[in-house]
């Protein structure tokens, strides 16, 4: 049988921990389910080591004491071995009885990673009532769309299920809330197979308070994809600030040229020397951008040989 763990990053959960665990083990009693205790405050770290002494699961807690659920979810792939990883929150937001549904397509060789999209059916948007987290939502997904010519529909959910080739050469170097977000452009950029499951999706019981913040994380969301841009697309991202110096360097040429035309002399002297510097700054950028450019498809070549050299997957028989 595959080895499956379910993962539970879970920081200040004291109300909703129990609850989480109880309905994961209902729905898969035979895999392991490790809360990551991200530098609680509360009791979540004992009540969930209470909960599952006494229902007698497989797993335990491991405690990571730099706060971000990024660095929590670094933390379990580091320690956790398994064949399918499910990535959850510990908030009673995801249904545990899809779990199922997540894990299929990965133990099938349909998929190396099947997110739970809770936008398929409008769940979120009637649960969630804040109205600048749903248009944050929006805007990254088109631009990740945009960027790497995907249609995926939730690039934020918290609830996924992954095989162990994604999980052991993903490098998490995202310490927060962008953890999500990172993971997707991970697997678009490396061309990992993702599924999208429609899931229900509820906001938090009462008494359980969101750790999100919708303006900070949203700006950590959209420096992760400039980062991705800058690093796994830098044609694109140095000759658009080519551009951009190129145009400005027009535009200020433009009293020279004037001069030039009409008096066969410039009287603009820095305007020159500036637009001067600027055009040569498009061309350098240019050229810093070709040469990324060929640096990282070699480094995509370098990481399909690894991939190919170490790959577990495999399908599942039942």
């Amino acid at each position: 049988m595959p080895l499956i763990s379910v993962i539970l990053p879970a920081f200040n959960e004291e109300q909703t921990i129990a609850d989480t665990i109880k309905d994961f083990h209902l729905a898969l009693p035979d895999a392991e389910i490790w809360v990551i205790n991200n530098h609680s405050v509360d009791e979540t770290e004992s009540i969930a080591r209470e909960t599952i002494s006494s229902i007698g699961c497989k797993g335990g807690i491991i405690n990571e004491h730099r706060p971000g659920k990024g660095n929590a979810v670094r933390r379990a792939f580091l320690n956790i071995e398994a064949d399918v990883y499910i990535l959850a929150d510990a908030d009673l937001t995801y249904p545990a009885d899809h779990a199922h549904k997540l894990i299929s397509p990965i133990l099938n060789g349909d998929a190396d990673m099947a997110v739970g999209d809770r936008h398929a059916n409008g769940h979120y948007a009637m649960e969630n009532k804040r109205a600048f987290h749903n248009f944050g939502n929006r805007l990254v997904r088109s631009l990740v769309n945009g960027l790497f010519n995907a249609k995926l529909y939730d690039i934020m959910s918290g609830y996924r299920a992954l095989n162990r080739d994604f999980v052991k050469s993903y490098p998490i170097l995202v310490e927060g809330f962008e953890i999500e977000t990172d993971m997707t452009l991970h697997a678009l950029d490396r061309r990992f197979r993702i599924i999208e499951i429609p899931i229900p999706y509820k906001d938090r019981p009462a008494g359980s308070f969101s750790k999100l913040n919708t303006f900070r994380d949203g700006a950590r969301v959209i420096n992760t994809i400039t980062k991705i841009l800058r690093y796994y697309r830098p044609l694109a991202f140095f000759l658009i600030a080519a551009i951009i110096f190129m145009a400005t360097g027009f535009t200020a040429a433009i009293p020279v040229f004037e001069d030039w035309l009409r008096e066969g002399y410039i009287h603009h002297v820095p305007l020159a020397i500036l637009a001067t510097g600027l055009e040569i700054s498009a061309i350098l950028l240019a050229a810093v951008g070709l040469i990324l450019d060929s640096t990282t498809h070699q480094d995509k070549c370098n990481f399909e040989r690894e991939l190919l050299k170490n790959s577990s997957s495999y399908t599942w028989k039942k």
